[in-house]
């Protein structure tokens, strides 16, 4: 799939899948009806066929799982629009806040993990960075990732940065 789309048009869709053991005919497992379209920008290919590939996120899109045709499978993908709202200045501050600690812990543990964002990035695109880099459980960036109005996604983000301070912090040190 990868090589098929290196040749053409160099996009593809991310999705998760929500239930590895649920299987449809064909075998493969359930996924979400959200996904992040985006466009390869760089590739390395692996053994056995394989690619590490870097991706720019361009699109939240819905998915309808099209019927399967060999060699992989297909869907149909409605670009879903995200309001255009305000996004109160304190919830991006506490955003950029909680990020700024939580990558403080990890570096704690990884002196190389380096994490900065962009100056004067959109709030949408500020959320969607930490949730992409730093939120670490695969249902949560789901989740943030269906949350279309950007002034949620920013403070369900900032929730879960914090959440997750909390808990990997080393135990006996306070946490304000």
């Amino acid at each position: 799939m990868v090589h098929d789309a290196l040749e053409t048009h160099r996009t593809m869709a991310v999705v998760l899948i929500t239930d590895p053991s649920a299987v449809d005919a064909h075998g493969h497992p359930a996924i979400a009806s959200v996904a992040g379209v985006g466009v390869i920008l760089d590739h390395s290919e692996l053994p056995g066929g394989r690619y590490n590939i870097l991706l720019r996120g361009r699109a939240r899109v819905r998915l309808e799982e099209l019927p399967f045709v060999p060699p992989y499978r297909r869907a149909s993908a409605t670009i879903l629009s995200t309001p255009q709202r305000e996004v109160a200045s304190s919830d991006i501050s506490a955003l950029v806040s909680t990020a700024t600690a939580f990558a403080a812990v990890v570096r704690e543990s990884d002196s190389s993990f380096e994490f900065r964002l962009p100056r004067d990035a959109s709030p949408g695109l500020v959320a969607d960075m930490c949730a992409h880099h730093l939120v670490l459980d695969a249902r949560e960036r789901q989740a943030i990732l269906e949350t279309l109005d950007t002034g949620a996604r920013v403070r369900r983000v900032a929730e879960a940065l914090a959440v997750q301070r909390v808990t990997l912090s080393p135990d006996g040190r306070e946490i304000n």
